[in-house]
């Protein structure tokens, strides 16, 4: 909060398609600098909010990235925690679920809402929906009487969703971000609808964990899959995590060579975790016959969890001075709202 009393929001631009215009010459589309894109919001100054603006050094596409973003991020509302009521990431569409859920991990106990949010088309097109998702976000944000939001969160569309809930789910629609195993905690439109009894509730001072390890891999299952090609990652040198993505509530061929090297893997020291390829439900290992073969060889249920949301907690749970047996039980438990503790709907 600045000294008249108005709420400070910090504006951290990373790139993506919010942040684009299209060359008149070329017809390709060429990203702002962040002066140039709040030119297209001039709504921003009805805003009885302060508002300031960081850049990573070079704007890039979300397809770019990766770990070292994460921790850039992560520093960033770190160094200026105190400074500001509420962060928010401009962000491309396309890895945002991952980076939304990777700093649920890396943020623990925020007393502020950290709200990320992009658009399908640029900022500078007629039908952009970037202004509206940058206006709710930053009024989000910036909202000092809304006591309780203080996770990282993703406003897109209609919808304001737990980060580490989030997964893409179309490139068309303005609705491409989804929740599909939890409720959005607030509803877009007229007004802004919180559902507050869905908040995260943290406690204890604010923390940062750095740390991610880059060493894990995902692993879909597809009909006619090569034993060779399940040996060969398996096999892949230093690898210390696998997402295995199965089929409906977390079914596998069942055949004895998979279970084999499951085992022997897992021996060695792997952490294998079990996510469905399905957008919603659950998985639910010894339900069925094709899942009883990958529980007994010691393989994780990731429950209601996202591909992304499980990857992140493993690379968060992994960089972390723990052993094996306490990174699989830390695992299956549910510590910022990412997987639902019982096999039901929500």
């Amino acid at each position: 909060m600045n000294d008249t009393g108005t709420s400070c929001v910090l504006i951290i631009y990373t790139g993506g398609t919010i942040g684009m215009h299209e060359d008149p010459a070329s017809g390709a589309l060429e990203p702002l600098d962040f002066e140039e894109m709040l030119k297209f919001v001039p709504e921003l100054q009805q805003f009885n909010i302060g508002i300031a603006a960081e850049t990573l050094d070079s704007p890039i596409d979300s397809s770019d990235v990766g770990v070292g973003t994460w921790i850039k991020l992560a520093e960033i509302i770190r160094d200026r925690y105190n400074e500001f009521d509420g962060f928010v990431i401009l962000h491309g569409t396309d890895t945002m679920a991952y980076t939304a859920s990777a700093l649920s991990f890396m943020l623990q106990n925020l007393s502020k809402p950290v709200v990320i949010t992009g658009s399908q088309l640029p900022i500078g097109k007629l039908r952009t929906d970037g202004k509206e998702n940058l206006i709710s976000s930053i009024e989000v944000a910036g909202s000092q009487g809304l006591e309780g939001l203080k996770e990282v969160c993703v406003m897109f569309g209609s919808r304001l969703m737990r980060g580490n809930r989030t997964q893409k789910t179309d490139t068309e629609g303005f609705d491409a971000i989804e929740s599909a195993n939890f409720p959005s905690l607030a509803q877009v439109g007229a007004h802004i609808l919180y559902k507050r009894h869905l908040f995260a509730n943290a406690d204890g001072e604010f923390q940062v964990h750095l740390g991610m390890e880059r060493n894990v891999a995902i692993l879909k299952l597809f009909p006619g899959i090569a034993k060779e090609f399940i040996h060969r990652i398996l096999g892949t040198p230093g690898l210390r995590g696998l997402i295995l993505e199965t089929y409906g509530s977390g079914n596998a061929p069942n055949k004895v060579w998979l279970h084999e090297m499951l085992s022997e893997a897992i021996q060695n020291g792997l952490v294998v975790a079990n996510v469905t390829q399905c957008n919603r439900g659950f998985v639910e290992q010894g339900k069925y016959g094709a899942s009883q073969g990958i529980e007994r060889c010691g393989v994780l249920s990731s429950a209601d969890m996202t591909t992304e949301a499980a990857l992140t907690k493993l690379m968060h749970l992994l960089s972390k001075n723990l052993s094996k047996d306490e990174v699989e039980i830390e695992f299956e438990k549910d510590l910022f709202g990412e997987r639902t503790k019982y096999s039901k709907l929500v």
